[in-house]
């Protein structure tokens, strides 16, 4: 019940601050449910008044099924729920202050089990929604920009994954890898400030132009209190604001390139990056007493290594444009690179790249369907670690790298509506680690089949 009430109260004291989406006259995000409703889902036009004075808001329920028919650690199906809300002002449309803007945003999460965690054990996340079961804050900020937008700054409770190191076209694909990557997921305290969980921070931008601009943000480093207990137990409401963890920096340069309706060429983006974290983190390989962990004699106590970082590149780029489609309507490609110290992480090597065809069905011009492909290698250190373990006779798999193949294809089936069918196939699930129902033997690959609906509102 507090739960209930504090989602409530967010998403009513959120509605009279601010949007995100909203065209900034109807206040209706697009594309949206709202525009198939009887008078645009705003009978007594709330929504377009609000948005007259800078304040828009939208809400969207995303819900899906998702089964392993082989392979994993079992066989078996979920139900994963998440309804999302958010919010958005322009204070100097509301209040006079230039170039001043709030956001806020929460959700409430639900679900039959952890489908990955129990079916399958692998490295990757199948869904980019599962999660634990909460009513939470998310993102809460002000904004200010400068120099006619070409300088902002953002301060608040801030998620890395909206503006760093992701790619518009890998945003079809369902398995969390191909947001926020399985690299910095794994290599980071609680995956980093990432959803469900955002943390205290300060995020700078500069846009010189149209083509470049460059991010620098600096978190702070665990949106929950360290330990072993799961996250859940440790932050419920996202409400912890913590300030007392060792910072993480994260810094990314872009260059936009053929966008714009005078451009010439077929459009794409490039980005660079990297990130540092200032704490402390597990020898993947020895304990304190310098023995491997794997040795019987060992303290079993990992010894500590100072700082974590790591580099990325991603490309995006439209290979082919319809003839006589919208801009966005052909074939799009994207790609991503990261790499990292092998001492600390368990994976320091991962790829991914995927294929996105939009508009190629008559009748169907905003159906889209996608394959994409990730690759995660398990970190030298790590893999040392267990030729170790067969060096003292213990019968365990030897880790290498863990992949997944996903193929998905999303219907509209009214703006702000689609159905999407989604197949998963991982080889090597967990970086082929040992299947706790068979020991001395590798979790079999896995075949995940799921359907997903959303709802914009």
């Amino acid at each position: 019940m507090r739960c209930a009430f504090l989602f409530a109260s967010l998403f009513l004291v959120a509605a009279g601050c601010g949007a995100r989406a909203g065209d900034g006259v109807t206040g209706i995000p697009d594309p949206s449910i709202a525009t198939s409703l009887p008078a645009s889902g705003d009978p007594m036009g709330a929504r377009a008044a609000l948005a007259g004075v800078g304040v828009t808001y939208g809400a969207k329920y995303t819900g899906e099924a998702l089964g392993n028919a082989s392979g994993g650690v079992k066989r078996g199906a979920a139900y994963d729920g998440l309804l999302s809300a958010y919010a958005d002002a322009d204070l100097e449309k509301l209040w006079g202050w230039k170039g001043l803007a709030l956001h806020a945003s929460g959700f409430q999460i639900h679900s039959t089990s952890h489908f990955t965690a129990d079916n399958l054990n692998s490295l990757v996340t199948s869904s980019n929604i599962e999660a634990f079961d909460s009513t939470l804050l998310f993102e809460l900020w002000l904004e200010q920009t400068f120099f006619d937008a070409k300088l902002s700054v953002r301060f608040g409770q801030l998620a890395a994954d909206t503006e760093f190191l992701g790619s518009d076209t890998a945003g079809l694909f369902i398995a969390n890898t191909f947001g926020w990557a399985v690299f910095p997921s794994l290599n980071l305290p609680t995956g980093g400030p990432i959803y469900p969980l955002a943390t205290p921070g300060v995020r700078l931008k500069i846009e010189p132009g149209d083509q470049f601009a460059a991010l620098f943000a600096v978190y702070n480093g665990n949106p929950v209190e360290p330990g072993i207990d799961p996250p859940r137990s440790r932050e419920k409401y996202g409400l912890g604001f913590r300030f007392d963890d060792p910072l993480l920096a994260i810094g990314e340069l872009q260059w936009n390139y053929g966008h714009g309706a005078e451009a010439t060429g077929l459009p794409g983006t490039i980005k660079v990056g990297g990130w540092h974290h200032f704490g402390t983190f597990d020898d993947q390989r020895f304990g304190t007493d310098g023995l491997s962990l794997s040795d019987a004699a060992s303290n079993g106590i990992p010894a500590q290594v100072r700082g974590n970082y790591g580099i990325y590149g991603v490309i995006e780029q439209q290979l082919y444009r319809l003839p006589g489609g919208a801009p966005d309507k052909g074939i799009s490609a994207f790609a991503r690179v990261f790499a990292g110290p092998s001492e600390q992480n368990p994976v320091d090597l991962y790829a991914d790249a995927g294929l996105v065809f939009s508009g190629f069905i008559p009748g169907r011009g905003d159906d889209v369907f996608g394959v994409a492909l990730a690759y995660s290698k398990v970190s030298n250190r790590a893999i040392d670690l267990d030729n170790d373990a067969r060096g003292f006779g213990l019968a365990v798999p030897v880790r290498n790298y863990e992949a997944v193949l996903e193929l998905d294809y999303q219907a509209q089936l009214a703006p702000g509506w689609t159905l999407q069918p989604m197949f998963q196939y991982i080889w090597h699930p967990g970086g082929h680690i040992e299947n706790p129902s068979r020991p001395g033997t590798a979790i079999g690959d896995a075949a995940v089949f799921g359907l997903r609906t959303s709802i914009n509102y």
